[in-house]
């Protein structure tokens, strides 16, 4: 049973998503540094996709974001250096739409089944409490992975 505390952080990681993304200026989120695979844009757009992904996919249930905004943002991607306005505006929402529709299908047991899955960090997850668990060590990976691209982009 997951705590407070821990939905609270991962809305706290997003709203710190969301201004991020919402305060750049769109050349600066899309701008690819030399010596980097990803923008900070792509980074902010893939913690939505991987969150859907581990949590909803993995617990045999219906992702709540369109699938093409997965598959343009899911693991093994990389930016195309574009997005429309409309695009970054269904990110932004996403960034907690997401995890409030988590926290309420979490309190009323939503996730019954899941589909046990090892991560390219070599961490299985056997249940949706691991999953969510996992999923904020990940959003924390990335959120560090941006702060360094804003240092570079300065």
């Amino acid at each position: 049973m997951m705590t407070e505390n821990i939905f609270e952080i991962m809305l706290q990681n997003r709203r710190n998503l969301h201004a991020i993304l919402t305060k750049t200026p769109k050349e600066k989120l899309l701008k690819l540094p030399a010596g980097f695979n990803n923008n900070v844009y792509w980074n902010i757009a893939h913690t939505i996709a991987t969150q859907q992904v581990l949590i909803y996919k993995f617990s045999g249930l219906q992702m709540r974001i369109p699938n093409e905004l997965v598959a343009k943002f899911a693991k093994g991607t990389v930016p195309d250096g574009t997005a429309t306005d409309e695009e970054m505006m269904m990110v932004a929402d996403f960034l907690i739409s997401t995890a409030e529709w988590l926290i309420d299908d979490y309190n009323t047991a939503l996730f019954q089944n899941y589909n046990e899955y090892t991560t390219s960090a070599r961490v299985t997850l056997k249940n949706v409490d691991d999953a969510i668990a996992f999923n904020l060590f990940h959003e924390g990976l990335h959120i560090g992975q941006i702060s360094l691209l804003l240092k570079q982009l300065a």
